[in-house]
């Protein structure tokens, strides 16, 4: 039996730093802070603060010292990271995904071949593995 590791609550601000080093796969703080969106580019300080918070949370881990720099990888997957979010939002709005879905077509987030890479995707789990 596989034991399925319980979600890490993650800040919005945590997850924008997880995405470079996701792209990246191993990175020290200021490879981290010089992969972030220019325009929002928080200080390294605040940076190294949030990838400790993350290594704290088991969502990085520290993979090896380069001088003084450490160097961090993530301890997660991007997948099994949006998934969690996913369903903590589908469980927020009462167990159904009905709510998301319909807003996401209400607001032009997805649109019918979206809907239909879907249905492809519903057909492809359903059908018994050969």
């Amino acid at each position: 039996m596989r034991v399925k590791n319980p979600p890490i609550n993650l800040s919005r601000l945590e997850l924008e730093v997880l995405r470079p080093l996701w792209r990246l796969q191993q990175a020290t703080i200021r490879e981290i802070r010089e992969a972030l969106p220019e325009k929002r580019r928080p200080e390294y300080t605040t940076v190294q603060t949030i990838v400790y918070r993350l290594e704290e949370k088991g969502a990085v881990a520290r993979m090896k010292k380069i001088g003084n720099a450490h160097v961090f990888a993530p301890a997660v997957s991007h997948k099994s990271t949006v998934g969690a979010l996913v369903e903590d939002l589908i469980r927020r709005l009462g167990g159904t995904a009905e709510p998301l879905m319909a807003h996401l077509v209400e607001s032009g987030q997805i649109g019918l071949k979206d809907l239909r890479e879907l249905e492809a995707m519903m057909q492809k789990a359903k059908s018994p593995r050969a």
